[in-house]
């Protein structure tokens, strides 16, 4: 049988129940890497030129801790997913970045996914991924039909119970996990918006959410809100998106400040060109409606003090806005 791995970074966080699905239909074993840990983002951050931005250095990290533990690496390059919409290069350039850096790696399944070129683009790239586990076409048919119904499930489970996405991976492939119930009934809401890949890696945030959570916070995410939601909030924001993760912050933000959110927070890496632009229209529009934004920019050398002080503060602010409204 063959081992697929599938690092725990970049579009992880918004693709795996789709990717292991695939692959296990096929008959594959997929195996995930470990949580970010200082290991991990060490190795990746030595195998990295210095402008490399901080998610690539963990996705680096997280390669070389499967190396002995695989046959393969499925690293995608994902251009577009429709709408004249793009990942930024990073995400791209991926799989060659990975070639590149770690010349010991194995065989790298890098299908580009651009649906901009498509249907029979798209189509044919899929086929020649399925054709490394089965030259059935009936089964590689089957195993792409419930990929897709698969991350379906997972979309609609965050949305529609409000759900992040640890939890709803936990649900979907684990079929004994029972979710503990929600104790959490604090009238401060704080939307968190970014990258999933940001958002969720609990060690490049300083379990950044979990501190909130413990601090009596409702959170929400741009996860929690159907896509169709955030692409509508979006264009009203900005008109028609440029960048395929717009949704994500511009898209998050703008559905969250018009919901009269108590405060919000963006969470993002140092260098990133398009978040930089992204963040500004969240950012004046929150100024605009009087609503507390807290910009929070995160690299290797993010030391968590800091991070927890300006956390501290902003928590501290909206709740006494909080009792003075009251």
């Amino acid at each position: 049988m063959i081992k697929v791995g599938i690092p725990r970074a970049l579009l992880y966080y918004q693709y795996y129940p789709m990717w292991k699905t695939f692959f296990e239909t096929l008959g594959a074993e997929v195996e995930v890497s470990a949580p970010t840990n200082k290991t991990a983002l060490n190795v990746g951050v030595s195998r990295a030129v210095a402008d490399t931005c901080l998610p690539v250095k963990v996705l680096l990290g997280h390669a070389i801790s499967l190396l002995d533990k695989c046959d393969c690496l499925f690293i995608p390059a994902v251009t577009s997913l429709g709408g004249k919409t793009y990942n930024c290069s990073k995400v791209i350039g991926l799989p060659n970045i990975t070639r590149a850096l770690i010349p010991e790696c194995p065989l790298i399944l890098s299908p580009e996914i651009n649906v901009e070129k498509g249907r029979y683009h798209l189509y044919r790239n899929i086929y020649k991924l399925g054709c490394h586990f089965t030259s059935n076409p009936f089964k590689l048919k089957r195993a792409v039909e419930e990929a897709w119904e698969s991350n379906l499930v997972y979309r609609n489970k965050m949305s529609d119970e409000g759900i992040m996405p640890d939890q709803a991976v936990e649900e979907i492939c684990q079929q004994n996990y029972e979710p503990e119930p929600s104790l959490n009934s604090s009238p401060f809401r704080i939307a968190v918006i970014g990258h999933p890949y940001v958002l969720y890696d609990e060690y490049i945030n300083h379990r950044l959410i979990s501190w909130l959570q413990s601090r009596e916070i409702k959170i929400f995410t741009p996860e929690m809100v159907s896509q169709e939601a955030l692409n509508a909030a979006a264009k009203r924001l900005v008109g028609d998106p440029h960048w395929s993760f717009e949704a994500d912050i511009i898209g998050a933000g703008e559905y969250y400040l018009e919901t009269g959110i108590d405060g919000v927070i963006n969470v993002s890496v140092f260098g990133c060109g398009p978040d930089s632009m992204m963040v500004g229209f969240v950012q004046h529009r929150a100024k605009e409606l009087e609503i507390p934004f807290l910009p929070l920019t995160l690299d290797e050398h993010s030391s968590e003090g800091g991070l927890l002080t300006r956390l501290e503060a902003f928590v501290d602010m909206i709740k006494r806005r909080g009792r003075i409204c009251v």
